[in-house]
């Protein structure tokens, strides 16, 4: 036995080194196993792996992985897109309580998330009391990045439990990053196969909604009312929208003076006002917000919008809220197809924008969810709004 391990060192030292390197390439074919960390040592059978997460920290985890819980915004809409969501053993507050717009398609169609013990509250601020508490307990904690509450290293320090941290990422400029976290869940929950199944899909949507335009649109477009940590009125936007780059539609914003490469940001009155979009789309988080603090009563009854041409020609329509609890990736590709159904109706004369939704939701969920969630939001999503 001793003869064997510097063998045994160096094949562990080689492989980490692998693993590392794997989940930093957030390539599509990148992933992590977590037996690939075992000893190659014949006489034993190391029950551990090591395994680098976001922040570089090297976490020692069960080889094999049975038992879950996802803080943060977003964890656990991953670990569903990865069919593992069954291995949980406890959710945050959010899953239980919901909230104010509560636009989570991946929890709508998984409604027993509700029925589970609470073991912190929402956006990352566990309570390791409760966690330690469990029982079952998880083997592993995974826990997004940056986020509120207890730092991974205490939460693990108080718990005695692996805490794994990712980061979230998007499907614009910031793929990479995406890809990364679930395939670095995927490892550890060995879903591997899975992984690849929805970065393959989402590859998929995106290509097929490309194929459908020939040149960039000239119709001038703008997105408002999009919610960021809450709801907002119709100044806030992204001008990197991802179903707008998805399709060749430059937003009305992305002529302010602000880095097109930002997530969101509030433009002026004025900006959008001289941009003069041709079609303005309405994310529906918004109607949440009490009168005219909401983008379609703004503009409904603000007499410095009621010039411009999308409110004279009344084409503004609502969208399904593009951000839940972080990105929903599904309302991501699905409102893509309906605001491609809008801008190129010949283009997209064989997709039904609803079906198409609830298409995306049965793959993602395993579920469909879009028309439920528009009764929480008055059938305006997928829908011209009356701006008059």
């Amino acid at each position: 036995m001793t003869r064997n391990l510097p063998l045994v060192a160096i094949t562990l030292l080689f492989l980490l080194i692998t693993v590392s390197a794997c989940n930093r390439t957030g390539e599509t074919g990148s992933s992590y196993k977590a037996s690939d960390a075992w000893s190659a040592d014949g006489e034993n059978n190391p029950e551990t792996a090591v395994v680098t997460d976001i922040n570089g920290r090297q976490v020692q985890i069960p080889a094999t992985v049975e038992k879950v819980i996802c803080s943060g915004p977003g964890t656990l809409r991953l670990l569903t897109y990865l069919n593992a969501h069954d291995r949980i053993v406890a959710v945050d507050g959010i899953e239980v309580r919901g909230a104010p717009i509560d636009a989570r398609p991946y929890a709508i169609a998984n409604p027993q998330f509700k029925e589970y013990p609470i073991f912190g509250e929402f956006r990352g601020f566990d309570n390791p009391e409760l966690i330690a508490a469990l029982d079952p307990g998880p083997d592993v904690i995974f826990k997004m990045a940056p986020g509120g509450g207890i730092e991974p290293d205490q939460l693990q320090d108080k718990t005695d439990i692996p805490v794994i941290t990712l980061q979230y990422g998007n499907l614009t400029y910031d793929y990479d990053t995406f890809k990364h976290a679930l395939n670095l869940m995927a490892g550890i929950m060995e879903q591997q196969e899975r992984a690849q199944e929805v970065i393959a899909y989402i590859d998929t949507s995106i290509a097929d909604l490309q194929s459908r335009i020939d040149n960039a649109s000239e119709v001038s477009c703008y997105i408002g009312g999009l919610g960021q940590s809450g709801p907002h009125g119709i100044q806030s936007t992204n001008p990197a929208y991802a179903p707008f780059r998805f399709l060749g539609i430059q937003n009305a914003a992305s002529g302010s003076n602000k880095s097109s490469q930002r997530s969101h940001l509030n433009v002026s009155k004025e900006h959008l006002i001289f941009s003069d979009p041709d079609i303005i789309f309405i994310d529906t988080s918004t109607l949440s917000l009490p009168g005219k603090a909401n983008a379609l009563e703004q503009l409904q009854h603000d007499p410095a919008f009621s010039d411009m041409q999308a409110v004279r020609n009344a084409r503004v329509y609502g969208l399904f809220p593009n951000n839940s609890y972080n990105k929903n990736i599904e309302v991501v590709l699905a409102n893509a197809y309906y605001i491609g159904k809008i801008v190129y109706p010949e283009n997209f004369r064989d997709i039904d924008p609803m079906e198409k939704a609830e298409e995306i939701a049965r793959f993602f969920n395993g579920a469909p969810a879009f028309r439920e969630m528009n009764l929480m939001f008055d059938h305006t999503g997928f829908s011209k709004l009356n701006v008059q």
